[in-house]
């Protein structure tokens, strides 16, 4: 196995030429990506195996990047290192003389794991890494008897799955999936009969029934109203293991699967930029692109053109991943330094851990690629004049009822606009990825876990509690008239600020009016309250080098040209914390800062125009 001395090299390596310069946020517009084979072969899987060759030879002393791994608390790591160990070990020729060194080097790590923590997912990966194994008929070479043994006592869905109810154990709905898979795969490896992954699969799909309602996206709460990532990702995630296990899925999985492949077929792109809003996005969000499309491809849920859309979007993903999230000079994945940041779910503790289930998701979607014969095929070269064919806007629906839930794309030349009204439930809701605004990878972001008031008004009462009006729209309307595109709501209540959960406040009601159009997004708001407030909004921008005239600030360099807000007192500033104000792919460069004082009433608006 190759050193890590050797990763920059690998991973500056051979990537396609961009047609245009990147942009330090956005990375590299792809015209000619290379075949997702390539690139996966010839730099994601010598990345991992630097990576591994590491670990091996310095075992519980190993350290990424500053980060000693084992001590990290990562209670999925096993289970990746397993899953990263295995995808190595089948694809070396047995006549190759790495292979013994790697069935060696599977057997050590195995042991080096054995009772160290490993949960749920953890517990996945590393019984889907057995069953790659046993697949490959290397199973009983790769794990010494002992040691197996022990796994099939600790690789159990019952972990985190009471019997015989079988109802969760203080984890979300959206495991049972996870516990579904764990138990086919125990099936399959000879543990156990096919009773349990039988009735835990309908759990699975009886959760999705009820929280996914009439539009076919999961909610990530109990009906409380969040519809993020996941809630695109979860069916794609339940395709794959229907794919991964041999198990034919009910029509009505196609179905769920077919209205994520809707919600991101407007939304593909030239540089393989994903979801731009909600939690755990950053790479994942492009990742998760990959996953839905490639299942959806596998289980003949696309068209023959949208296949090849889907193969020549996966292709730029995999190519932004080693270009733009890697970093030649640790050799590790970049979520979290250089001025970018994500939140705390996955933070950098999780540093080996991240760079293994990224990969993991690389290469068994590229595997799929290849069993549907697309082996180093070259990306369509229709795909740009395809992306030019698509809407300007959609509309996605998750919910309407007592509070509405919808997602806007709109596509602006190449930036795709998100304005996601999907903000509901625990933890999340006082998030700035989570407000009802505009996000647009590497030009509008939020920050991780952070609750400043981006291109919101937050109200302070005059007697002290903070108000911003997050979680309860209704009325939603959406109107298209040529390029432009209305959204029209109001809220009547307002979500109170401080506490884990959204809490209802009456005590300010809004109308909200956003207006998407050819190089602009304008937010009014006609905002009615009881008694006196200060009202603070902020945004931050990547752009730079602002300067003020009356209004509007203009800025020299970057994606926004200029911020213009009436209401309000306005200023820009350099002077901020970079550790709060980071984006997903960067650093923020300005922050504006904007404020007004009133009574009863207040009519706000602002309007963001991008460089041409």
């Amino acid at each position: 196995m190759r050193r890590i001395s050797t990763l920059a090299t690998l991973l500056l390596g051979v990537a396609a030429i961009p047609a245009v310069a990147p942009a330090q946020e956005r990375g590299v517009i792809y015209r000619n990506p290379p075949p997702m084979n390539r690139t996966v072969e010839d730099r994601v899987r010598p990345q991992i195996e630097a990576l591994l060759e590491a670990l091996v030879a310095e075992g519980r002393d190993y350290r990424l990047d500053g980060v000693e791994v084992f001590e990290a608390e990562d209670k999925f790591l096993p289970g990746k290192i397993a899953i990263g160990m295995s995808h190595l070990l089948v694809a070396t020729d047995r006549d190759d003389p790495a292979f013994a060194e790697r069935l060696t080097s599977f057997r050590r790590l195995s042991d080096l794991t054995l009772e160290d923590v490993n949960d749920s997912w953890g517990i996945y990966y590393f019984i889907s890494a057995l069953h790659e194994l046993e697949t490959a008929g290397l199973l009983d070479e790769a794990v010494a008897p002992a040691t197996l043994a022990r796994l099939r006592e600790r690789l159990d869905w019952r972990a985190f799955v009471r019997e015989p109810d079988l109802t969760l154990i203080d984890l979300p709905n959206n495991y049972y999936g996870v516990a579904f898979s764990i138990a086919r795969l125990r099936f399959l490896l000879g543990w156990e009969d096919a009773l349990a992954s039988e009735a835990l699969l309908a759990k699975t799909l009886q959760h999705f029934r009820d929280y996914s309602g009439e539009y076919g996206f999961a909610d990530e709460t109990s009906g409380e109203g969040r519809f993020d990532r996941y809630s695109v990702l979860l069916i794609g995630e339940i395709a794959q293991r229907f794919i991964e296990t041999g198990v034919e899925p009910p029509p009505e999985v196609r179905e769920w699967l077919r209205k994520s492949v809707d919600l991101m077929l407007p939304r593909l792109n030239l540089r393989g930029e994903g979801f731009e809003y909600g939690r755990s996005i950053g790479v994942y969000g492009e990742t998760a692109f990959i996953e839905v499309l490639t299942a959806a491809a596998a289980l003949d849920v696309l068209t023959e053109e949208e296949r090849a859309m889907a193969y020549a979007f996966s292709s730029r993903v995999a190519a932004r991943y080693v270009d733009f999230w890697l970093d030649s000079g640790t050799g590790s994945v970049n979520l979290w330094d250089h001025g970018r940041k994500t939140d705390a779910y996955r933070g950098k503790h999780r540093i080996l851990g991240e760079n293994l289930s990224l990969s993991h998701q690389l290469i068994y979607t590229n595997a799929i690629w290849n069993r549907l014969g697309l082996t180093n095929a070259a990306p369509d070269e229709s795909f740009e004049a395809w992306l030019d064919r698509r809407p300007i806007s959609v509309t996605t629906w998750f919910a309407r009822g007592d509070h509405d839930r919808v997602l806007v794309t709109y596509r602006d030349g190449d930036r795709v606009i998100g304005l996601p009204l999907i903000n509901g439930g625990p933890t999340q809701h006082m998030n700035t990825p989570y407000f009802p605004i505009p996000f647009s990878p590497g030009v509008l972001s939020g920050a991780a876990d952070e609750t400043f008031p981006q291109l919101i008004p937050r109200l302070t009462l005059a007697d002290g509690p903070v108000l911003q009006p997050l979680s309860y729209f209704k009325d939603v309307e959406v109107s298209e008239d040529g390029a432009r595109t209305t959204v029209a709501f109001h809220q009547d209540e307002w979500d109170r600020m401080g506490e884990t959960a959204p809490v209802t406040d009456d005590r300010a009601s809004v109308q909200t009016r956003y207006v998407l159009g050819p190089g602009a997004v304008t937010r009014s708001d006609e905002i009615v309250f009881d008694g006196s407030a200060v009202i603070d909004l902020e945004f931050p921008t990547f752009s730079r080098g602002a300067t003020q005239d009356g209004a509007v600030i203009r800025f020299a360099q970057g994606e926004v040209a200029s911020f213009e807000a009436t209401g309000m007192t306005c200023a820009p500033t350099t002077d901020f914390d970079p550790a709060v104000y980071a984006g997903a792919t960067g650093a923020f460069r300005t922050l504006v800062r904007c404020r007004a004082e009133a009574t009863d009433r207040a009519s706000l608006s602002w309007t963001i125009r991008f460089s041409e």
